[in-house]
């Protein structure tokens, strides 16, 4: 079965620094892109950013590119994603994603093979 399963959600202050993790399992990890997806209150789920599987590359939204940093150890199957200078607008469920062999363009949801139950992350000002 496959699996991957977010951690590091939490309540922070603006400005301050929080990393996520996603330990993924049942797949050949080091084959799949990983991308990072939020969804808010009322709002649809918005792609994040991405690593990708091959040529280590990553993608970012433009509203977290500078303040986010995702990143990939192969060795622990886990994806992570840095979040520094947080914002209130931040505040928002995290959810990882697997997409096979993905290409560095794969930032639409409906791309993505397999999805982590999500974590909260919630920034207050």
């Amino acid at each position: 079965q496959v699996q991957l399963v977010e951690s590091g959600g939490g309540s922070v202050q603006a400005g301050g620094s929080l990393r996520l993790s996603c330990v993924a399992s049942g797949l050949t990890f080091s084959s799949y892109t990983m991308g990072w997806f939020r969804q808010a209150p009322g709002k649809e789920r918005e792609f994040v950013g991405l690593i990708s599987w091959n040529i280590i590359t990553t993608n970012y939204a433009d509203s977290v590119k500078g303040r986010f940093t995702i990143f990939r150890d192969n060795v622990k199957n886990t994806v992570y994603v840095q979040m520094n200078s947080l914002k209130p607008e931040d505040t928002a469920v995290y959810y990882c994603a697997a997409v096979l062999r993905g290409r560095i363009t794969s930032i639409r949801a409906d791309q993505y093979d397999y999805w982590g139950q999500g974590t909260q992350v919630t920034v207050s000002s």
